[in-house]
């Protein structure tokens, strides 16, 4: 934003890499001119040799006084804000470039727009090109990212917080940070303002979430100061144990093989492909949409199992072995042209956003049920007039979870009963029909009503009836298991055993069964 009458709000210099030789003309013009000035921290070579009538003021106390690094940069921030709205303004100098790595000036710079403030940013050489030169580093070779530290020592802190207080707010909040991966490994990275082994620490732990503890690194200390460079080849895992990191200290991070990025869905997508590229694996290679099919149906079940057994390490495993085969058919999709991976996340991605347009947009929902309404409409909508809510149930489904989901779909359009007494009359109903029924055929039909109104009652109980039926079928198993040990432990034989003596030890295995839960 520009005034033109040429009066400035606020003033933002950059100090340069740490050399006095950096500093550019304009900023050394405006450091004389300036009756004072707010440096965000006076740990800088430059500010030595900064003009002796120059009033300075920092804001390194700050670092001492609050908790974390957004804390401070808020604290800079209100600061700056209020010295802007006296007549001369405020000069806010801060090392490097204004704009490269520098969160407090990014905050004063939204601020500034919200309130019309006039501000002006002087160029700076920043610590980026020393270091690209101390390296020999072209940055567009290969790409490169540069990652403020702070930042990643706050991912690291939200990662490992526990949750506390709003358990619910700081669960989701945990969860969206470890959704974003805070480096890619694959591109080189620097990353500037490590500051301190505070902060190398934290640095450390985020960035193991992706890559290897031994990769090799470069700390670079003190570039474009002459007679102090210095570059210390280590391993990832050593960062924090260094005893001189200062506030001129980066971190440069060379990209590992995309084979090794074994934490992402760009390393599964790679390895996929090799294995169904030329020379890859003959298995794979010979693999086609019909013939996976199933290994689709078989760990989506292990995942099932997985989820009932309670175990998070075989429930990790299971989803890596149900996504394999997700990627497996999108790398198929790819090399015969119908679709890429892309298409697969673009179209969930925006069928979530579209379809929920009380998180994503302006409209509101009283509750669940509410959003399930919503959620048919806006399906029959995409679909088009004439289209059936019922119909697009696959019917590849098993027999009980196919008639939950026909039933659940009618009942979102309000096809249901009022209360669950009219259902579980409609079950002894069934059942008196099936008791009197005369051929197979009608029995056969007469069952499958008996079976489809259980079904609706495990609905209205918000019971899954594949997960019902699953587990009463588990439990039948284990105390039939122990009905046969009894027996072998008795030298008896259960084939030849009467009733009476057969319920008997049923009723023991489910004793048992009591005694262990």
């Amino acid at each position: 934003m520009v005034d033109p009458k040429g009066h400035i709000d606020i003033t933002v210099v950059g100090l340069g890499p740490g050399d006095h030789q950096y500093l550019t003309l304009e900023a050394q013009q405006v450091l004389r001119e300036a009756p004072e000035i707010y440096l965000r921290t006076t740990q800088h070579p430059v500010v030595a040799s900064l003009p002796s009538t120059l009033l300075i003021h920092s804001f390194d106390h700050l670092y001492e006084e609050r908790e974390s690094f957004s804390e401070v940069y808020a604290a800079i921030t209100e600061r700056i804000i209020e010295l802007a709205g006296r007549p001369q303004g405020v000069v806010y100098a801060v090392p490097g470039h204004p704009l490269v790595a520098e969160e407090s000036v990014r905050r004063i710079a939204t601020e500034a727009k919200k309130r019309g403030l006039i501000i002006r940013f002087v160029s700076a050489v920043s610590f980026l090109e020393p270091l690209f030169t101390f390296l020999e580093l072209d940055p567009l070779a290969q790409g490169l990212q540069v990652i403020d530290a702070t930042v990643l020592a706050e991912y690291s802190e939200v990662r490992d917080e526990p949750a506390a207080g709003d358990e619910d707010g700081r669960r989701y909040t945990a969860a969206k940070v470890w959704a974003r991966r805070p480096v890619d490994p694959t591109v080189p990275a620097i990353i500037g303002q490590l500051h301190s082994r505070t902060v190398a620490s934290a640095v450390k732990l985020a960035l193991l979430e992706v890559y290897p503890d031994h990769h090799e690194v470069v700390l670079v200390r003190w570039a474009g100061i002459p007679g102090k460079e210095e570059k210390r080849p280590m391993k990832l895992y050593q960062i924090d144990r260094q005893k001189d990191i200062d506030h001129l200290t980066s971190l440069y991070l060379p990209p590992i093989d995309v084979e090794e990025d074994l934490a992402s869905m760009a390393g599964l997508r790679h390895i996929i492909y090799r294995l169904r590229a030329p020379g890859g694996c003959p298995w794979d290679r010979k693999q086609s949409h019909d013939s996976l099919k199933p290994y689709l149906i078989e760990e989506a079940y292990e995942v099932l199992e997985a989820l009932d057994l309670g175990d998070p390490d075989k429930l990790r495993e299971e989803l890596g072995d149900l996504l394999l085969q997700i990627v497996l058919h999108s790398q198929m999709a790819t090399e015969s042209g119908d679709f890429s991976m892309e298409d697969v996340f673009r179209g969930i991605n925006a069928k979530l956003i579209r379809r929920h347009p009380h998180v994503f947009g302006d409209r509101t929902v009283a509750d669940a049920s509410e959003v399930l309404r919503n959620w048919e409409q806006i399906k029959r909508e995409e679909k088009g007039e004439g289209s059936s809510t019922i119909e697009s149930v696959p019917r590849i489904l098993p027999a009980l979870a196919y008639a939950q989901s026909v039933q659940r779909r009618a009942a979102r359009l309000g096809f249901d009963w009022k209360e669950i007494s009219g259902v579980i009359d409609k079950v002894a109903e069934e059942v008196q029909e099936l008791a009197a029924a005369g051929s197979a055929e009608e029995r056969r039909q007469e069952l499958g009503d008996v079976l489809f109104a259980l079904v609706n009652v495990a609905r209205w109980l918000d019971i899954d009836a594949e997960d019902a039926l699953r587990l009463a079928s588990r439990k039948f198993i284990k105390r039939f298991e122990y009905v046969e040990k009894l027996c072998a432990e008795r030298s008896l034989q259960l084939s030849k055993l009467s009733p009476e003596a057969l319920d008997k030890l049923w009723e023991e295995s489910k004793l048992v069964e009591k005694d262990a839960d």
